[in-house]
């Protein structure tokens, strides 16, 4: 005969508890309450499925999570006279480009927490390669980075540094890191001859680019680059271990965050390349996303280059993971990642701080007034893209994060306007409801 521990009175009592929390609160979770209600899901169903129906995008995924992961709003488009049958979900692998930045930044913070790293150290003690790095001035001195005047011909001459590169330089773009859109045609075609993302591992590539000179003094100013790349092997050279090691290891082993990585695996396959930049979209051809010229990253298994800057796939629900880990202070699922103050300092200005739309953190952009103002989005959200269309950005005065997937690196005229729309009209619904 088992024994119960329970008279009849107890559960009776157990019972009429149990039927409470199910009256008040039908999941009986307290990790189901939201800061945000939204109204009208249609109405950001129409935006997206206009932007695809009107031939602006192959397809448009959004994915809305609040703090604790529950899915606040989904929907997804797609043109299927340009991708006839395949499925497109939260399960999708995608080509987030500079959405790889901000993943390789927490790896380096958190290694600079644990005492590997100083963003105050010459980048040269881990790349000794790069003592040899000149930089590319004209005939005045100036470097071709601080010209306005594209239009400059292609004389420069080389000259050394006048500043340490350290990593802090790196990791707020001001290295003199370049890719291969400058405008500046001669610069431009040296970086296209070295063939970056064919480089067969992170030796390889530090060699080609130990050779291409640097656009700025580092430190100087800030410009768009390679710079999170290398910040990347900088971090494979502290720790001996690659970066996708890395990844694995501080992402997926300690915070069981899926949906991230550098190579795919037997079998899989990624959705094609699209553009829209003769206002016709199509299939890409090749060298027209040229960011490092005709060539472009592999994703292939056995490949070993992993490009923090640009090299990562992620799905919409692995990569609304990794963003909700800023909505907790630098955890997740109860495992500490980064401190609270290491947060603070990612999102805190770094550069570009005169413009009327924000500031840059660390690879972050922390939006201004301007974007209420126009009724396209909120001040102090944290936000960033990728090359083929890809954003993020996280509220967390709302606490929830957005992603918006899709694989173009240039929309027909007007369909940029998507991403204000979208956000714009979602925003407005929060307003509305915070009166």
């Amino acid at each position: 005969m088992r024994f119960n521990i329970f008279n009849r009175r107890t559960r009776v009592a157990m019972c009429f508890l149990i039927l409470c929390c199910l009256i008040i609160n039908p999941s009986c979770d307290s990790t189901q309450n939201t800061l945000i209600n939204i109204q009208n899901k249609y109405q950001l169903d129409t935006i997206l499925n206009q932007y695809v129906d009107e031939g602006y995008f192959p397809f448009l995924f959004a994915r809305l999570e609040d703090k604790n992961g529950r899915v606040l709003y989904e929907h997804c488009r797609i043109n299927r006279n340009l991708i006839p049958k395949e499925v497109i979900n939260e399960q999708t692998w995608i080509r987030i480009w500079s959405m790889s930045k901000i993943i390789t930044i927490t790896i380096i913070m958190d290694l600079v927490e644990d005492g590997h790293l100083h963003l105050d150290e010459p980048v040269t003690k881990y790349i000794p390669e790069f003592d040899s790095l000149q930089v590319a001035v004209n005939e005045k001195g100036i470097p071709l980075g601080q010209i306005q005047n594209k239009n400059i011909g292609c004389k420069y001459t080389l000259v050394k540094p006048d500043s340490i590169m350290t990593l802090r330089h790196l990791i707020n773009h001001q290295a003199g890191f370049y890719y291969a859109t400058t405008g500046i045609d001669c610069i431009d075609s040296i970086l296209v001859s070295k063939n970056l993302p064919h480089a067969s591992n992170s030796d390889d590539l530090i060699n080609r680019l130990a050779t291409v000179p640097l656009l700025l003094h580092p430190g100087s100013k800030y410009y768009y680059g390679t710079n999170t790349t290398v910040l990347g092997m900088v971090a494979e050279r502290a720790t001996g271990l690659s970066l996708k090691n890395l990844v694995e290891i501080k992402l997926f082993n300690r915070l069981n965050i899926q949906g991230l990585k550098y190579n795919l695996s037997k079998g899989e396959t990624l959705l094609p390349y699209f553009t829209g930049i003769d206002s016709t979209l199509r299939i890409a051809r090749k060298g027209e996303l040229d960011i490092f010229g005709p060539d472009l990253p592999f994703y292939r298994p056995d490949n070993q280059l992993y490009l923090g800057g640009e090299g990562m796939v992620a799905t919409a629900d692995g990569y609304a993971d990794f963003l909700r880990i800023f909505l907790h202070n630098g955890k997740l699922n109860d495992k500490r990642f980064l401190d609270e103050n290491t947060i603070d300092e990612i999102v805190s200005p770094h550069t570009q701080f005169n413009s009327p739309w924000g500031y840059n953190g660390y690879n972050l952009w922390i939006t201004g007034d301007t974007l209420r103002k126009r009724g396209w989005g909120e001040e102090g959200l944290w936000q960033g893209g990728g090359y083929e269309g890809t954003q993020f950005w996280i509220d967390s005065k709302r606490e929830f994060v957005g992603v918006i997937m899709t694989q173009i690196h240039h929309t027909p005229n007007g369909g940029w306007d998507m991403y204000n729309d979208f956000r714009g009209a979602l925003y407005q619904q929060f307003w509305k409801d915070e009166r």
